[in-house]
């Protein structure tokens, strides 16, 4: 990965900064599904509790210049600034970005009562269990384009280290190995 575009969020009244990042995020990960694309992550710069308002897209110039040749972020495009295709600096770290999902849920749970392999008494234990280890990561919370529901991605940052780890990201822009220039 040697190039990226910043996309810088501006959230008025309207549209608070948490809705606007998971709109954005929503239609690049549609852009991203409609171009079969896996050689473009996305980094959060600044990001310390909460995602922050800058989105960062790595990949080669070439994929970069194919994901802006249609307007993809239609009406979000008055709420945010986006920068030319621009040469990733020299002296960076790198990190995975990647989504973590937490193994105890309310649908695993009806699934586990449906199938009648838990008992009463384990339904209660399950719960508190699942209440007490809830994920504390940042998140998105996006719209199912299949189901029209909304479900969240939680993000997991990996430590940083100073060797690029080569691979394929998914859809979202996410990938548990390769990793992306943090700058």
């Amino acid at each position: 990965m040697d190039y990226y575009i910043d996309i810088k969020l501006f959230p008025t009244k309207e549209i608070r900064e948490n809705v606007l990042l998971n709109q954005v995020y929503t239609v690049f990960h549609k852009r991203l599904y409609d171009l079969k694309s896996n050689d473009i992550g996305i980094s959060f710069p600044q990001y310390k509790l909460k995602l922050g308002r800058l989105l960062r897209i790595h990949g080669k110039k070439e994929t970069l210049n194919k994901l802006e040749e249609i307007a993809w972020l239609g009406k979000y495009k008055t709420y945010c600034k986006v920068t030319k295709v621009e040469t990733i600096p020299e002296d960076v770290q790198y990190r995975t970005i990647s989504r973590i999902q937490q193994n105890m849920t309310e649908s695993k749970l009806r699934r586990l009562i449906k199938r009648e392999t838990i008992s009463e008494k384990d339904i209660k234990k399950y719960r508190l269990k699942m209440l007490q280890g809830g994920l504390d990561n940042p998140y998105l919370e996006l719209t199912s384009m299949s189901n029209n529901q909304f479900h969240r991605r939680f993000i997991e940052f990996g430590e940083l280290n100073n060797k690029e780890v080569k691979g394929q990201f998914d859809v979202f822009g996410l990938s548990k190995t390769a990793t992306i220039p943090w700058f």
